[in-house]
């Protein structure tokens, strides 16, 4: 590949190292990335909440997509810019009652959004007595199955601590219909329901069109389920060592694991 025009990067399990951190490799090699004028867009299954700590530790300033696409964030404004496919309430009581028939035993929490990273006037993640959230971090708003599928959520999100994400994705995917789409980050029991054809690719795309760069001069970097589409948009699609196999099916390169600073790594080329 060329020297990269745009580069972007999911974070937990490529970007960080495997007890989330930004190594002094990595930081180093996005300072290079930064003076050299090539934008770094963070590309996640992140709320925007979880934004900052990350972009900080990078430097980045500019855009993050968040929430697997459906999310445009500017981190250096701290502003909401877009928000995709919306999922109504119907739709969500729609999805809940097919999983809970095929799923069962699982719990829900829908994905709110406001104007910023933290928006005081909105509950941003909001749980059912019935969900585990797998990081155990505690967070959420714990209320009945009615309110969390009551308002419109960027995604919806559906634990079964029984049972690997994969199982789950299958299971979910024989029920539901082409109006949501069915995806992972995680392999331990939690999967991503958004609307259809929201991903990280479809958050890159107005990314490209804002900076008026392109798909063929992005390099991408991932290794889970969720970054598939944004490796097969990405002029060059770079699976991380530990990815999952439905990333490394797709990868135009396998660099090494997070563990050894894989996206440095290959950035090292050309910064």
């Amino acid at each position: 590949m060329e020297k990269p025009l745009l580069i972007a990067s999911d974070v937990d399990g490529t970007l960080l190292d495997p007890f989330e951190r930004m190594t002094p490799r990595t930081v180093a090699v996005l300072r290079r990335v930064r003076e050299d004028g090539v934008p770094v867009v963070l590309a996640t299954g992140r709320p925007p909440r979880w934004i900052p700590s990350v972009a900080a530790a990078a430097g980045i300033t500019g855009y993050a997509v968040c929430a697997n696409g459906a999310v445009l964030y500017d981190v250096g404004a701290d502003r909401v810019v877009d928000v995709q496919g919306l999922l109504q309430p119907m739709l969500l009581a729609g999805v809940v009652a097919e999983l809970d028939r095929a799923l069962p035993g699982c719990g829900f929490a829908a994905e709110r959004i406001g104007g910023r990273a933290i928006d005081p006037q909105v509950r941003n993640l909001v749980i059912e007595p019935g969900y585990r959230n797998p990081w155990g971090d505690g967070e959420g708003f714990e209320t009945p199955r009615a309110e969390v599928i009551g308002r419109p959520a960027i995604k919806l999100l559906v634990s079964h601590p029984g049972m690997r994400s994969d199982e789950m994705a299958e299971a979910a995917g024989a029920v539901l219909d082409s109006s949501v789409d069915v995806t992972f980050s995680a392999g331990y029991g939690l999967i991503e329901i958004a609307a259809r054809g929201i991903t990280k690719a479809s958050g890159l795309a107005q990314v490209v069109e804002r900076l008026g760069a392109s798909a063929e001069r992005t390099i991408a970097f991932g290794d889970m389920p969720n970054d598939v589409e944004m490796l097969r948009w990405a002029g060059h699609g770079v699976a991380m060592a530990n990815a999952h196999p439905q990333v490394l099916a797709v990868a135009d390169e396998i660099t090494a694991p997070n563990a050894e600073d894989g996206v440095a790594q290959v950035l090292e080329r050309w910064f």
